[in-house]
């Protein structure tokens, strides 16, 4: 059976190869003047061209607007090491004041992890990857109290539901 499908196949590509042959043969050079067209063609198509470019432009810098500069509280950040490993958190500080600006230095033991912190209504409020042997930074400032989460968003094994940590804000004194 496998024999014939292997014959027919290659009867069919003779068949095609042959057609195509038949067809290169039989044209020949055209005695049509194109010129106009050509140099007419080119000439839309350089104005389609930067048309196309700037409306790019134009669009890429639109959509460019709504996104902030991240904003930093007074002063420097304080620093707070984290490390992610399966399947938990290791968080060198787990409170934070209200207003307080803090930079996290992320990075994971083991395997990548998604390191995201969660506002007490359950809002994203920062995100970054925890990648072995690199450190990623995030700043973050802290707008109202209560329990933060912070959760992992990238699969990393069998218990990586339960890869979860709380970081307690609480008003300034």
């Amino acid at each position: 059976m496998q024999t014939a499908v292997l014959l027919i196949t290659l009867l069919g590509m003779a068949l095609v190869a042959a057609a195509f042959y038949v067809v290169v043969a039989r044209s020949g050079p055209r005695d049509d003047d194109y010129s106009g067209i050509t140099q007419q063609g080119y000439l839309i198509r350089r104005w389609w061209f930067l048309f196309l470019c700037g409306f790019g432009v134009l669009v890429s810098a639109w959509s460019l607007i709504p996104f902030p500069l991240q904003a930093g509280g007074v002063g420097a950040p304080r620093a707070i090491d984290v490390t992610g490993r399966m399947w938990s958190w290791d968080i060198a500080s787990r409170t934070a004041q209200v207003g307080e600006s803090v930079r996290f230095r992320v990075t994971s033991a083991d395997v990548n992890h998604g390191f995201a912190v969660y506002s007490p209504d359950d809002q994203i409020v920062a995100q970054t990857q925890a990648m072995p042997g690199y450190v990623n930074e995030v700043d973050v400032t802290f707008e109202q109290p209560g329990q933060y989460r912070v959760l992992c968003l990238e699969y990393c094994g069998l218990a990586h539901h339960a890869m979860a940590a709380e970081i307690t804000v609480s008003e300034g004194s």
